[in-house]
């Protein structure tokens, strides 16, 4: 379980990468890599594309940002999920939440 982070070539966006299970044991991990860029970028992807699973306090964690970088509803992308990440976040109503791709 790892978290990445990079900005875009333009400078505009954050893009954090997680791998492997998006659970509790990335709370730190995971604040870590938003909060070192508050206001660097205007824009935040999480990308999912090597996530296996996610949640609920994975779920807290996506809240918990969004409320941090004082983004609102729809501001911030969540990609490449697998199947059962991508149903997870439509049943907990995350698309209405964040932009899912």
């Amino acid at each position: 379980m790892t978290i990445e982070t990079r900005v875009s070539k333009d400078d505009k966006t954050l893009v954090i990468s997680i791998s492997g299970n998006f659970d509790f044991t990335l709370l730190n991990e995971f604040r870590k890599a938003y909060s070192e860029a508050k206001g660097l970028a205007d824009s935040y992807i999480v990308d999912l594309r090597s996530t296996a699973t996610i949640d609920s306090s994975a779920l807290g964690m996506l809240l918990n940002m969004q409320r941090h970088l004082n983004q609102p509803d729809g501001k911030i992308k969540i990609i490449n999920c697998n199947q059962v990440v991508g149903k997870v976040l439509r049943i907990t109503s995350f698309d209405k939440k964040f932009i899912l791709e």
